[in-house]
C-alpha cells in the first residue's frame, strides 16, 4: 500500500498562484474521474478550499507525484510541460505514506488552517470524502482513513481548546474589518454573496450594532433569504455603485470565477466620498475583488492571506492546544495503521 498527498496551500503559495489551482465541485469530480481512469490509482480524495488544493491517493507504485500533478494540470487546462507550469510546481508539496496520513489528520483537525482550529475544514473534508465515495474512488483503505481523519478532527475540537471562540475565516474577516475600520458600531456593511461563508459573516455582524447590513447576491432569492434571517436589506448587483457609496465595509464571498468588484467601480465610488474610507475584505478563491482596487486612495483591501497576521493575538489561547492535538493526531495515525495491518494490507515501508 502506498499513500501519497500532493498539494498547494497558503503555507507554500501566495493567493495569485493558489487560485489558479482551486477546484469547484465540477472540477473536483472531474479530477476524481481522471484519477479513476488511471490504473496506477486505487483510491483518491480531492480537497479544495480557499486555502488549499490537495490530492490524497492510494496507489500501486510509490512515486506518483508527477502523475497526480499532471492530472490536476489537465483538469485545470494548464499544459504541464510549459515554462509557467514548471514554475508553478515549485509551490507544491508531497507527503508519503505515514506522513501523508499525518498531514490529512492535521488538516481535518484545523492545525493547517489560516485560522488555527477553524471548524469549516472538517465539513470540507467530509464533503471531499462524500464526493470520492460517490465517484467510486473510496474503497476499504480510504474508507478507514476518512473515518479516522474525521474522528481525529472531532476529538481535537471536543477535547482541546483548539476550536475555542470564533473559529472561521468569516469570523476572522469580520474581526479584521473591525480593526481596520476602528469600530463597526453604527457602520454600514455590504456582504457580497449568500453562501455558507457569507452566512457566517452575517452571523458575526448581527451583534455589533451596525448601521445597515446589505446583502448582494446573483440570486435575489438567496440574498433576500439571508437578509431576512439577519435583519438586513437585500440589494441588486445593478445597484453596486450606489450601495458602495453608503457602506464603510464590504465583505466579499460570492464564489464567482471572476472579479465582481472592479477597480474602476471602486475608484468612481471613492471619488464621491474622499473623506470616508472603505474597508474591503475578500475571502473568495478565486478572488472576487480586483486586487488593484486596494491601490485606490482611501481603500483598505485584505484577502484570506492577510487574516492570519491580523488576528494573531486573538489566537494565543489556542496555541496551548497544539501539542494536545498533535498527540491526538499521532494516536489516530497509529489507529489507522493498526486497522489496516489487521487485514494484512500494510507494507513495512508504511509502518
Amino acid at each position: 500500500m502506498h499513500i501519497t498527498a500532493v498539494g498547494i496551500s497558503h503555507k507554500t503559495a501566495p493567493i495569485d498562484i493558489r487560485e489558479k489551482f482551486y477546484l469547484d465541485e465540477t472540477r473536483r469530480r472531474l479530477l476524481l474521474s481522471e484519477l479513476k481512469n488511471n490504473p496506477a490509482v486505487v483510491e483518491a480524495i480531492v480537497l479544495s478550499t480557499c486555502n488549499r488544493t490537495e490530492i490524497y491517493a492510494h496507489t500501486i507504485a510509490p512515486a506518483v507525484t508527477e502523475l497526480l500533478l499532471q492530472s490536476l494540470f489537465k483538469v485545470k487546462s494548464i499544459p504541464f510541460s510549459c515554462a509557467a507550469a514548471e514554475e508553478s510546481t515549485k509551490y507544491f508539496y508531497t507527503h508519503q505514506d505515514r506522513d501523508a496520513v499525518f498531514h490529512l489528520l492535521r488538516v481535518a483537525s484545523g492545525l493547517e488552517s489560516v485560522v488555527l482550529g477553524e471548524n469549516q475544514i472538517l465539513g470540507q473534508v467530509k464533503t471531499a470524502v462524500d464526493s470520492a465515495r460517490e465517484e467510486g474512488m473510496l474503497a476499504r483503505t480510504f474508507n478507514v482513513l476518512a473515518a479516522v481523519a474525521i474522528r481525529a478532527g472531532k476529538k481535537a475540537r471536543h477535547e482541546t481548546m483548539v476550536g475555542s471562540g470564533g473559529v472561521s475565516v468569516s469570523w476572522a474577516a469580520v474581526n479584521a474589518a473591525q480593526r481596520l475600520a476602528g469600530t463597526l458600531k453604527g457602520r454600514s456593511v455590504l456582504i457580497i454573496g449568500a453562501g455558507k461563508m457569507a452566512n457566517l459573516a452575517a452571523n458575526q455582524l448581527v451583534n455589533r450594532a451596525l448601521g445597515e447590513l446589505y446583502i448582494m447576491n446573483r440570486s435575489q432569492d438567496n440574498a433576500e433569504g439571508l437578509a431576512e434571517k439577519f435583519g438586513g436589506i437585500s440589494v441588486s448587483f445593478w445597484d453596486m455603485k450606489e450601495i458602495l457609496r453608503r457602506v464603510d465595509v464590504c465583505i466579499c464571498s460570492s464564489g464567482a470565477p471572476h472579479y465582481v468588484l472592479e477597480k474602476d467601480v471602486v475608484q468612481q465610488t471613492m471619488a464621491g466620498r474622499p473623506q470616508r474610507p472603505l474597508v474591503c475584505v475578500d475571502i473568495s478563491i478565486p478572488r472576487n475583488i480586483d486586487p488593484a482596487a486596494g491601490q485606490v486612495a482611501g481603500v483598505s483591501l485584505i484577502t484570506v492571506d492577510d487574516l492570519g497576521d491580523i488576528v494573531t493575538e486573538t489566537m494565543q489561547r489556542r496555541n496551548g492546544a497544539l501539542s494536545q492535538v498533535d498527540g491526538i493526531v499521532n494516536q489516530k495515525v497509529d489507529e489507522f495503521y493498526s486497522k489496516i495491518a489487521r487485514s494484512g494490507e500494510v507494507k513495512a515501508a508504511a509502518a
